[in-house]
């Protein structure tokens, strides 16, 4: 669970860093904050980081509580955690432009570091086959 939660933090980050950024860059006299798009990325963007913080909280506290489904819950809160910090990450460095991928914005450091969280702790695809195979025992 503690990568499901580091990408939870570096999607929340990037996220914050992209909603100050479209806010202050300006194109055509406009801020891009004022582009519709551009505001549904980032309404999508908080969306799926809203459910997957839920969805790993939900797990961690089956976890706590030694609860039966446990494994299946953390298996699958792991692979939305990290797919959609990965998602989200992207999606930022994306609104950043050309400057996300500077050494000066911390955009480009965090899309490196959330691609492998997709892999630390058992890659996605094993999380599927755990996930699968709680979903489908005989009880």
């Amino acid at each position: 669970m503690s990568i499901a939660a580091c990408s939870l933090g570096a999607a929340s980050t990037c996220l914050d860093l992209s909603a100050a950024y479209i806010k202050t860059r300006k194109q055509f006299g406009k801020p891009l904050a004022a582009n519709q798009a551009l505001q549904f990325k980032v309404a999508d963007m908080a969306t799926k980081l809203t459910s997957s913080r839920l969805m790993v909280h939900h797990a961690a506290r089956l976890l706590d509580a030694k609860d039966p489904h446990a494994a299946l819950h953390c298996a699958m809160a792991k692979k939305l955690a990290t797919d959609n910090g990965f998602d989200i990450v992207n999606d930022a460095l994306q609104l950043h432009g050309g400057y996300g991928y500077l050494a000066d914005y911390p955009v480009e450091r965090f899309l490196r570091d959330v691609r492998v969280h997709q892999i630390l702790e058992g890659t996605n695809q094993i999380m599927d086959v755990i996930a699968a195979r709680a979903l489908l025992a005989d009880d």
